[in-house]
């Protein structure tokens, strides 16, 4: 496994539906973005900085997805798809997975933050590629899987007054 150095490239991709549903079931609380990329980065050179997210209309995602900028990570947004018998959906894993695949080839480390378990294929697919993976997410919603497959998993339920609005 690769040790952290300054001279890194590091790529994020953040999962903000992921995110943000589990700070709100776990803790009635916002993800504090700034701080996740913080820690994300860990003072190494970031290449990219991606918050994939989901615009449902909602009255102040628009200002949500500018602070998201303003901090520095790049917005990709998608609608959500509403369906003839009233559901829903909305995920960016394919788009996030290709992003990452992509950003593999140029960086050392790419940073999943996701506890999604769907995710667990793509950090063996990384790793095998050559590039380190860490996961950083809330540990109790986070899959087994997922901490399994990557180099690093990180806990951002040890540090809720951190990384918690």
């Amino acid at each position: 496994m690769t040790e952290i150095h300054p001279d890194q490239r590091v790529a994020v991709l953040a999962d903000s539906q992921n995110l943000y549903h589990s700070a709100h079931s776990l803790y009635s609380r916002n993800v504090d973005y700034s701080e996740l990329l913080s820690q994300a980065v860990a003072n190494r050179k970031l290449v990219r900085a991606i918050a994939y997210v989901i615009r449902a209309e909602s009255p102040d995602e628009e200002t949500f997805f500018d602070a998201l900028s303003d901090i520095g990570f790049e917005t990709k947004i998608k609608d959500i798809k509403r369906f003839p018998d009233g559901s829903t959906k909305a995920d960016w894993d394919v788009g996030m997975s290709l992003d990452a695949v992509t950003l593999g080839q140029h960086v050392d480390t790419v940073v999943l933050c996701t506890g999604d378990g769907d995710f667990s294929r793509l950090c063996s697919h990384l790793r095998h590629q050559g590039a380190r993976v860490e996961v950083l997410a809330f540990g109790e919603s986070t899959a087994e899987e997922l901490v399994d497959s990557a180099d690093v998993f990180i806990d951002l339920s040890e540090e809720t007054d951190r990384f918690l609005l």
